[in-house]
Formats: C-alpha cells, sequence, structure tokens
C-alpha cells in the first residue's frame, strides 16, 4: 500500500505476489511494486537458494527507492506426496481399470498399469475403501487392497497421469511429517536471506508450528510463522484449527490441497471459517490459490474470478495471493493491476466498512483494549481521517485492523522488521518513524507532520493517535487521543 499524496483512497486488502521467472524479465518487478504488491512470496519449491537471495534483494532495492515497505514471506515446500516417474512420460487411466501404486518400483519405470511412489509410507496410511485424489483431484482411484508394498486401486475418474503428480486422502490421513529435511535445509536459507514470515506447509496441529519456531531458535525470532491449511485435520475440528491459529503470526487458506482433501462443497464454508476464526484470534489471514488463474494466459480475469477475489475481500482477509500468475504467467504486473481494482470495488461497499468485531467481550490487555478503542471512535466519530498508532512491534495496529474501517491505519514505527510486518495487515500503511531524536513532548506534532506529507491528513480534519507513556516499549501502548491536524 503506498502512500499518496492525493485524496485516492487506499486500498486495504494486501496482495501477495510470487516470484519466479515472469518477475526476473527486465522491469517487471519493479513493474509489479508499483503496481501495489505489499508481500513478495520466495517459493522454496522451485529454484535454488541463490535465486531467492537474488530476488529479495532486488525487491529490498526496489522497495527502498520507492519508499515502500514490502515484506518477503518463504515458503517451505512441505511433505508434497507424489507418485514417481513413467517410461513414458505419461499414460492415461481409463475408468474401471486396476490401477497399482507400487512402493518397490523403480522411479523411472511407470506404466498404465502401475507407477512408483515417493512416500513409502503409503501403504501404512490407507487401507481398503479409501479414495486417494491425483493431479489436485483431476484423477480419482479407489484402494481396493493393500498387499505388501504395493496399493492396489480401481480408476473411479480416469485421465491422462503424468510424472511427479501430487496424492491427496480424501478426508486426509497421510502422517508425513510438515517439516522435510529439505524444509529444514530451506529454513536456514530463509533465515540467512531474511524473510520477515516464512509459511509452513501441511501443519497437521499447532506441534508443527511450534516444531518450525524452535528450528528458527534466537536467529529467526523476528519471523513471523504462517500456517498453510490446506490438511483435512487441521480444519476438522474447532479445537484444533485454533490451536494451529494461535501458535502462528498468520495463516493461508490455501485452498489448492485443502479442496482436493475435504471437497470442494465444503471448501468456500471452510474459508469463512478460517478466516473468522483468525481474525477473531488476532492473526492475519492470506486467502491463496487460483484467484486470478485465468491470467496466466489472459490479459483478463473471469468473472468467477473477480466474484471469488470480493467475497474473500468482503469476509476481511487480511490479504489475497498470486502464484504462478505472477511467478509464470504472460500478464504478471496486468494481474496485480486487476487484483488491485477488484479490491478497491470491493471495499467500498458498505459491509466491507462495518464492524461488530469483539463489541461484546472483554479485554484482558490494555494495548489491546486502547487498540480496539480507538477504532470504534475512528468509525463513529466525524472527521476523523485516520487511525495513527506509534509502535515498536506493529501489534497495536494488527489489533486496530482486525475492526472493519474505510479508514487507513497507519503505523508508525522505527524499525524495518516492523514496518515490513505490518505490510501484511488489512487496512496498515507503516511509515518509517524515528523518535529517537524527538522529545516527547513533540511527538503528538511530528507524527500529524509525517501523514500530512503522506496525504493521510489534512488541515481541519482529526487524527485518532495511539502510544505509549515509553515509547519503543513492546506492549506500551496506553494513551488514545483524538487530535486536531491543525493544532500546534
Amino acid at each position: 500500500m503506498t502512500p499518496s499524496t492525493s485524496t485516492t483512497p487506499l486500498r486495504r486488502t494486501k496482495i501477495v505476489a510470487t516470484l519466479g521467472p515472469a518477475s526476473d524479465r527486465p522491469g517487471v518487478l519493479e513493474a509489479m511494486l508499483k503496481a501495489g504488491v505489499d508481500v513478495v512470496r520466495l517459493n522454496f519449491s522451485h529454484g535454488a537458494a541463490d535465486d531467492h537471495r537474488r530476488r529479495l534483494s532486488d525487491v529490498r532495492d526496489i522497495a527502498q527507492r520507492l519508499g515502500r515497505s514490502v515484506a518477503a514471506l518463504g515458503d517451505l515446500q512441505g511433505p508434497k506426496i507424489r507418485i514417481s516417474r513413467f517410461a513414458e512420460g505419461a499414460v492415461h487411466l481409463k475408468v474401471g481399470q486396476a490401477f497399482v501404486l507400487d512402493m518397490a518400483l523403480d522411479a523411472n519405470s511407470g506404466t498404465e498399469e502401475r507407477v512408483g511412489c515417493d512416500y513409502k509410507s503409503l501403504v501404512d496410511d490407507v487401507a481398503a475403501g479409501d479414495r486417494l485424489l491425483l493431479d489436485d483431484g483431476r484423477l480419482v482411484l479407489d484402494v481396493t487392497s493393500i498387499v505388501g508394498q504395493e496399493v492396489h486401486t480401481r480408476v473411479h475418474v480416469g485421465g491422462k497421469l503424468s510424472n511427479n503428480k501430487g496424492i491427496n486422502k480424501q478426508g486426509g490421513g497421510l502422517s508425513a511429517p510438515a517439516l522435510t529435511d529439505k524444509d529444514k535445509d530451506d529454513l536456514k536459507t530463509a533465515v540467512d536471506i531474511g524473510v520477515d514470515y516464512l509459511a509452513v506447509s501441511f501443519p497437521r496441529s499447532a506441534a508443527d508450528m511450534q516444531e518450525a519456531r524452535e528450528l528458527l531458535g534466537d536467529v529467526g525470532k523476528e519471523i513471523g510463522l504462517v500456517a498453510k491449511l490446506e490438511r483435512a485435520e487441521a480444519v476438522a475440528d474447532g479445537a484444533t484449527l485454533d490451536g494451529i491459529i494461535e501458535a502462528s503470526e498468520a495463516v493461508m487458506v490455501a485452498r489448492g490441497d485443502l479442496g482436493v482433501e475435504i471437497g470442494d462443497a465444503a471448501l468456500i464454508g471452510t474459508q469463512k471459517r478460517i478466516i473468522k476464526h483468525a481474525r477473531t484470534l488476532n492473526r492475519a489471514v492470506i486467502t491463496a490459490t487460483q484467484m486470478m488463474e485465468s491470467m496466466i494466459e489472459s490479459p483478463l480475469p473471469t468473472r468467477a474470478e473477480v466474484f471469488d477475489v470480493a467475497n474473500a475481500v468482503l469476509d476481511a482477509t487480511d490479504a489475497v495471493m498470486l502464484s504462478a500468475e505472477t511467478a509464470a504467467g504472460d500478464y504478471p504486473v496486468e494481474t496485480i493491476e486487476a487484483m488491485d481494482r477488484v479490491c478497491m470495488g470491493a471495499e467500498r461497499e458498505r459491509i466491507a466498512q462495518e464492524s461488530g468485531h469483539r463489541i461484546h467481550e472483554g479485554f484482558e490487555r490494555i494495548d489491546e483494549t486502547i487498540a480496539l478503542s480507538a477504532m470504534y471512535a475512528a468509525n463513529h466519530l466525524t472527521g476523523v481521517r485516520a487511525i495513527a498508532c506509534m509502535t515498536s512491534t506493529g501489534y497495536t495496529p494488527l489489533i486496530a485492523s482486525r475492526i472493519r474501517s474505510g479508514l487507513p491505519i497507519v503505523g508508525l514505527a522505527h524499525s524495518p522488521i516492523a514496518q515490513r510486518r505490518m505490510a501484511l495487515y488489512r487496512g496498515v500503511v507503516s511509515l518509517p518513524f524515528d523518535t529517537s531524536h524527538m522529545d516527547p513532548k513533540d511527538l503528538n506534532k511530528e507524527a500529524l507532520t509525517l501523514l500530512q506529507a503522506h496525504g493521510l491528513a489534512r488541515p481541519g480534519e482529526h487524527v485518532i493517535l495511539t502510544r505509549g507513556d515509553h515509547m519503543n516499549a513492546h506492549g506500551g501502548t496506553n494513551t488514545m487521543k483524538v487530535i486536531a491536524v491543525d493544532a500546534e
């Protein structure tokens, strides 16, 4: 979200864009950031460590030149369970035919009758009557029996099956650990290159997120963890879901594998439930997968994609994410521009600006009470232009952003890490604000001057300002003031 000196409304929903060969083309990355990217995603499923290092370095250089705070999200591959390869590259499976997943078969010797599998424990995780979905559900196999190291199936939905396609079990239940050896190596790379967030794929419980936090250790303590919700077990009940959310700084509705495991019919309600739970528990939430997939090859989105993005915006997701559209597509910049238009259009609707968030609940933290009070005051007091939060970590703006509003929330932070962390939060503009050289009595005036310089407040308007008695102290916000912009 780029600060503006005009009165043009600011987009509240953040855009996450995946980097790849498409963004590597000359001039494209800068154009993407100018078009409105708030968070870049480094997908560790593809590319080498040096690729991610170079891309993030370029992002940091461009963002600094543009005066932007752009966050970086490293995304671990996780235990993607795949078949092996076919001798002829691909086969065609017919409905009703027998097909074997053979754990002992050579990795390159697949035929129309059988293929190998890289996940040897599959024979222990499935039983007769289970349903397996291959290639994101495009092919469906019903398990008939387990014979030694072979999973015997019958084809329920056929079609072309090519090398290395993924396997999901309908309803979940595959026991592969969330963090593989490759993930642990990539985690070290993520820390080394300085990502702001790290996404963990296929967590089944809070314990998987806690393991990732332990692996990050002290050197990675400033990195926010994002739980990718893509296993049926993760969303099977409220307690498990809430445990994963609370063990993370953010969650992602990863609709590809999740939709395969729980079924399309259950997916939309589950998406809404995840967004609601995350916001209630004061965590950021990203909605992802196939949001504008047609724009990989088309300069315009479909109407269905427009409504999909708008629906997530109206549910108050913090961010919407682009994958292959920006990593490998023909129109990465146009896709971001389209996403920006759709988000802005949805945010103009009244429902996107009304909130009853925690209105009947009590609070336990002073900074939380101040943040929510500031938002309610801003939404109901005529003439308020913005909410400004002096913050050391970005926590107060995060809490404030859980309440729907049409007003910008401005996070004023000295720490570049806090500034970038806030780039993911819905409705939050992060601005550098170094208080070390300021007299405490001048802080409010300096804050108003900065907001005016960025077009976020004008004489005659009011700003609601939150701060603590002691600046740069975590959890120290204890004051809210309504200040006239033209006050001395």
